[in-house]
């Protein structure tokens, strides 16, 4: 045999061996049911879609399977190219049974993660409310938009947390369009959390930038709560006055200090990302400041009882100087019911027993009224006695001086009515 001859023999027999052994290795590389393979659309419509598996045979999406749940699934063609999910080996034709429906589900929450972790902006469609929040559909994914996570225009903040208003101001949402950011995106738990508040903190960066403590604003009350009042300036923005920083008295409800839709002035006293926090108290001079020229442990004042607490008596002494009478401090005796000795409205007078202006603390005591009116009830008693005994001081001296002149006008002595009783 020549030697051309062999060389054309050994070709023939390589080519053979490739043959086979690409044939043994694509039945090596045969999909399992879960596993997802690569495939060209033959054919499609609305009840079925064939696709060609390379090396393999062909495959066939239909029923339920045909469900999308990725757009690149619209409108297929022949000679697209797709992926798809196998269900099962082989079905009665003798085709590999495929699912778009898991595949184009394992790719959006593919997409979902990406979008989690860019921090990207998307929109989200509203479908349903419950007290919790929003049902929410992302990419035809549901998912979920907790209260917690609106924006503070659509955060539902209703006078009293009743849950009914609630619940109808957050259905009042669904058929709208959100903007969000996806926080949590898990697909074994089927589980897709979005947030437009962390949206809304993110469009509104640059314009809160703009302030820094400090700042004076002026806004409007949009909400007022058990903690404080919202307020919204400059460019849709909103602030927070908490209950301590509406005034420098002690304020037992925001709600009797301010009103929706009035309009005040406030300072900012922190920026904290997204949120900003105001104080209208900072915009007025500290009574405290003076406290003293006012008032001085040991003075008697009288107060006008704001609120009655277990505890003790709160105290308006002014406008601006709110005390307190602890229980310990309203009788000799251990109180069981403060209420007994005071209640809101009753004008009550108090001894100052202690004054500390940097704590704004003002003490005041019920014991050491008692104890004070005793002693002045003494000293009243020895001042009156004194100015009788000068009264009848005062009394003789005029007598005698009328006797005197009496005397010298008669030239008689003129005798008293004791000493004319002497002489008989």
């Amino acid at each position: 045999m020549t030697k051309d001859k062999k060389l054309k023999n050994l070709k023939e027999e390589t080519s053979e061996f490739g043959k086979l052994l690409n044939k043994e290795k694509g039945l090596l590389n045969f999909p399992k049911v879960g596993d997802i393979i690569k495939g060209n659309v033959i054919s499609a419509s609305k009840s079925a879609v064939h696709l060609d598996i390379e090396g393999i045979g062909t495959g066939v999406i239909r029923g339920h399977e045909l469900y999308l749940e990725s757009l690149d699934y619209d409108d297929l063609k022949p000679g697209d190219d797709v992926e798809a999910t196998v269900v099962e080996l082989e079905n009665e034709n003798g085709e590999i049974e495929l699912s778009f429906r898991s595949a184009g589900q394992l790719k959006v929450w593919g997409i979902l993660n990406d979008l989690r972790t860019d921090g990207k902006i998307i929109d989200a469609d509203i479908l349903d409310a419950n007290r919790g929040g929003l049902m929410i559909k992302v990419n035809r994914i549901l998912g979920f938009l907790p209260v917690s996570q609106l924006s503070p225009e659509h955060y539902p903040r209703i006078p009293g947390g009743d849950k009914t208003k609630i619940l109808e101001r957050l259905k009042s949402y669904v058929g709208q369009k959100f903007p969000v950011k996806v926080i949590t995106a898990e697909p074994a738990e089927e589980k897709l959390i979005v947030s437009e508040k962390a949206a809304w903190e993110e469009q509104q960066h640059g314009v809160i930038s703009k302030y820094k403590e400090g700042d004076l604003v002026e806004g409007k009350i949009t909400a007022v709560t058990d903690f404080g009042a919202f307020v919204e300036f400059g460019e849709n923005l909103e602030g927070l006055i908490h209950i301590s920083e509406l005034a420098w008295q002690r304020i037992d409800d925001p709600k009797d200090f301010v009103k929706v839709g009035q309009k005040i002035k406030a300072k900012i006293i922190k920026v904290e990302g997204s949120k900003i926090f105001l104080s209208m108290k900072a915009l007025v001079a500290d009574p405290w400041t003076n406290v003293g020229d006012k008032y001085q442990v040991g003075q008697l004042v009288k107060g006008t009882v704001l609120k009655a607490n277990p505890f003790g008596l709160f105290v308006e002494l002014d406008p601006d100087i709110h005390g307190l009478a602890h229980i310990s401090e309203l009788a000799d005796k251990p109180v069981e019911d403060v209420s007994q000795i005071a209640n809101a409205g009753d004008i009550v007078e108090f001894k100052i027993i202690s004054i500390e202006p940097k704590d704004h603390r003002l003490g005041l005591s019920l014991k050491g009224v008692k104890k004070g009116a005793k002693v002045v009830e003494a000293k009243a008693e020895v001042e009156a006695k004194a100015e009788a005994k000068a009264e009848i001081k005062t009394e003789e001296k005029e007598t005698k001086k009328a006797i005197k002149q009496e005397n010298k006008k008669t030239k008689k002595p003129v005798l008293s009515g004791v000493e004319r009783q002497e002489s008989k």
